[in-house]
């Protein structure tokens, strides 16, 4: 029991080790400021009990970091997947001092775990990946870029499972291959995937690892209702992306068709005035084709009418001469040429009076059909 005989952090670092208890990576390259994922398997009989993370390279001296009875704090937190039996413990913001950790699990007397070292770097690290979290559907592929800058041999490994350190074999029945012939990165490809293989696993170049989890979900289901498509299964974070682009690409097309829809009323409706328009005119020049019509035959009519009428010349009497009078014979005053102005325009009434009467009687004599020249 290391704790109570208080023997060197290495010694107990290789009887942990021994016992098997729980299963980690051992060594990473990490960059500073950035987030890590370290899963750590533990046996079944374990399943209730605490676990945590402890900080310091001294089995008997390093701090707990974080519990599974309290999750979560500013920079750690873990989770507890009992049916996998694996708990997974997340670093926020690396800095220089993360570098010595171990997964531990609290029991009666002492405490089982595994002790793992993280180099941590401001530039690119000599072993990494991606993404640490991958999802994928049942039955289908999934690929998986590893980049180096290390040396020595490269594997893919299942947590607690086996290994494929060529360029093909099998894990868990599923189908892996390793390309290596881009320089600085061998590419991992998983095909024939079922829900089985969900799980942690690791790319391994030489003593570096990268932890990587895998997520098989059923492919999503979908009923068509009123024209809508209603998704049954969760949606897995691959097609993310389609879903942002979705999201700004189906308004956008409502937005055209809301176009389109008011420009085909809008040329309706400016067809629909036009027509009415032209209506107007060819009722307005009916109107007045019609109203010549009826003017022409009212005309025609009259003239029909007046072709029986005897028209007989009249002859207009001259006016009685009225007597010249000579103004400038004297110099009247004021009040007698106002006088003979207002006899002159009296005698010239009269006469005018005297005309209109004697027309009046000669137009009767001429139109009296009994008057015989």
């Amino acid at each position: 029991m290391c704790r109570t005989f208080e023997l060197s952090s290495k010694f107990c670092s290789v009887l942990v080790t021994g016992i098997h208890s729980v299963t980690t990576v051992s060594e990473m390259s990490v960059k500073a400021g950035e987030t890590i994922s370290i899963p750590c398997l533990y046996e079944s009989e374990y399943i209730n009990n605490v676990k945590y993370l402890c900080q310091g390279y001294s089995w008997v001296s390093c701090s707990h970091a974080v519990r599974t009875d309290n999750p979560n704090t500013e920079r750690f937190s873990v989770s507890d997947d009992k049916i996998q039996r694996v708990f997974t413990v997340t670093i926020k913001g690396l800095t220089d001092q993360d570098t010595d950790y171990w997964c531990n699990v609290e029991k009666k007397g002492t405490d089982e775990g595994k002790w793992f070292h993280m180099t941590v770097t401001r530039g690119i690290p000599n072993l990494h990946v991606d993404h640490q979290e991958i999802v994928a559907f049942n039955g289908e592929n999934i690929t998986i870029n590893c980049y180096y800058r290390n040396h020595g041999d490269m594997k893919w490994c299942r947590l607690g499972h086996s290994c494929v350190e060529g360029s093909f074999g099998l894990i868990d029945e599923a189908k892996v291959t390793i390309d290596t012939r881009v320089a600085n990165v061998f590419t991992v490809t998983m095909s024939g995937l079922t829900m089985e293989n969900s799980g942690w696993y690791w790319c391994a170049k030489g003593n570096l690892q990268m932890p990587v989890h895998v997520k098989v979900t059923e492919k999503p289901t979908t009923v068509t209702s009123n024209s809508c498509l209603t998704t049954l299964s969760p949606i897995p974070d691959s097609v993310e992306l389609q879903s942002d682009i979705l999201s700004y690409v189906i308004p956008l097309c409502l937005l055209v068709v809301a176009v389109m829809v008011a420009f085909l009323i809008w040329l309706l409706l400016k067809r629909h005035r036009s027509s009415d328009t032209t209506r107007a005119e060819k009722e307005v020049n009916s109107t007045i084709a019609k109203s010549r019509r009826i003017s022409r035959q009212r005309t025609n009519a009259e003239m029909e009418s007046d072709a029986g009428v005897v028209y007989t010349t009249v002859t207009t009497a001259k006016p009685p001469t009225l007597p010249r009078v000579h103004f400038m014979t004297f110099k009247p005053s004021l009040r007698q040429s106002l006088t003979f102005l207002l006899k002159l325009h009296l005698h010239k009434t009269l006469a005018r009076h005297d005309l209109a009467c004697s027309q009046s009687k000669n137009t009767q004599v001429d139109t009296d059909p009994s008057f015989k020249l």
